[in-house]
């Protein structure tokens, strides 16, 4: 088995995805929306409320791109893939229901030694987009155990935790049933819900979706540093260093920089499980 290495550069089809009201309303609960208030957060949760707009929570575009089609790099075993780094770029704030045309490329494939680790970019045009400037753009690595040893090295990456204490701390659960909740938006991998193939994978029980757990952040960061508002959020990025189990408790560790921040999300046990991750708003 090996990855193709001239798949770097490669695209994929175009596609077209549509999503529903429904859609919008069912990611918001499957990333804890309303789950410590049930009427804090209507505007993501409810299309009915009197005075209150349905608006769509930012990373609910990193559910759209996935039904972009898979591109070929290589032959490989899949069970030895995990989702290392996901970032997320936004123009302009999606509306509750829509169309979107979806293209992927291959943009990179690195050598980590004990595996290599392929960058797939995700572009996202709204009908109203021009051709040179997608509303969405999302950044995908994955890593895959063994399949290192080709020699070409990631160019250094600029993120360090700031050498200061955080200028926040915060705190959220995580449901014992989120990671139910949260496949019902598309990733019905058995890993999360189903306690034997989760421990064929050496895990205890069925662990959280890494981007559940990437949601539920980017929710928490979007209400306390952007006061709730999806048209004042840019971007986000992280890497995805331990799993999460659903009924964990996390906390973000958040540097403030200007009109952006970078954190650091910790489990109960105080291990990193989020790492290198960078949040930017509008002013």
């Amino acid at each position: 088995m090996t990855l193709d290495l001239d798949a770097v550069g490669r695209v994929g089809e175009v596609a077209e995805h549509t999503w529903s009201s429904d859609d919008t309303l069912l990611y918001a609960l499957g990333v804890g929306a309303g789950q410590d208030d049930p009427l804090a957060e209507l505007a993501f949760t409810t299309e009915n409320t009197a005075g209150v707009r349905q608006q769509v929570l930012p990373t609910f575009a990193v559910i759209l791109t996935q039904f972009s089609p898979r591109i070929s790099f290589g032959e490989y075993d899949k069970a030895r893939l995990v989702h290392a780094e996901q970032s997320l770029s936004l123009r302009r704030p999606l509306p509750p229901a829509g169309r979107i045309r979806l293209q992927s490329r291959v943009t990179g494939m690195f050598d980590k030694g004990s595996g290599g680790l392929v960058v797939t970019e995700t572009s996202g045009w709204l009908p109203e987009d021009a051709p040179d400037s997608p509303s969405v753009t999302t950044r995908s690595s994955a890593f895959i155990r063994g399949e290192g040893g080709f020699g070409i090295r990631q160019p250094g990456q600029a993120w360090a935790r700031p050498g200061r204490s955080p200028d926040l701390v915060l705190r959220y659960g995580i449901r014992p049933d989120q990671a139910l909740l949260y496949r019902l938006s598309g990733d019905r991998n058995p890993l999360h819900s189903d306690p034997a193939f989760a421990a064929q994978g050496g895990f205890p029980r069925p662990i959280l979706h890494g981007m559940c757990t990437y949601g539920v952040t980017a929710r928490v960061l979007l209400r306390e540093l952007a006061g709730g508002d999806p048209a004042r959020f840019e971007s986000m990025a992280g890497r995805f260093s331990k799993p999460v189990y659903p009924g964990d408790t996390l906390a973000a560790d958040v540097w403030l920089d200007g009109n952006g921040a970078s954190f650091q999300v910790r489990d109960g046990d105080g291990d990193v499980v989020l790492d290198r991750g960078l949040f930017c708003h509008t002013g």
